[in-house]
């Protein structure tokens, strides 16, 4: 399957909502909301709020990717010091796979 991006521009606190936006086409939304509706990913709102309650800041960019047959939610958040942190969780149960800095 190909990689599903998703940047957020006006999303944030939208429950299953994909915002369209340029480079990122129809069809990468549909399969989004289809997954959603099939009950293989959760809710991007879901997976916003346990990447907030790990990290406080701003929401820059959201990457919807199957690895190894795994749906997985990649969150970019920048915080007040201007560092940019990337988490990664389990589309499907909302784990939390990893958390970095980048660099």
């Amino acid at each position: 399957m190909k990689r599903l991006s998703i940047v957020l521009v006006l999303l944030l606190g939208l429950s299953g909502l994909f915002v369209l936006t340029p480079g990122v086409s129809d069809e990468d939304h549909e399969e989004a909301r289809r997954l959603m509706t099939l009950g293989e990913i959760l809710p991007l709102e879901d997976i916003l709020k346990a990447a907030r309650a790990e990290q406080s800041g701003r929401v820059i960019a959201v990457e919807l990717e199957n690895k190894n047959g795994r749906h997985v939610y990649e969150v970019e958040l920048l915080n007040a010091q201007g560092e940019v942190w990337e988490f990664y969780f389990d589309a499907k149960t909302g784990e939390m796979i990893k958390r970095e800095r980048e660099d």
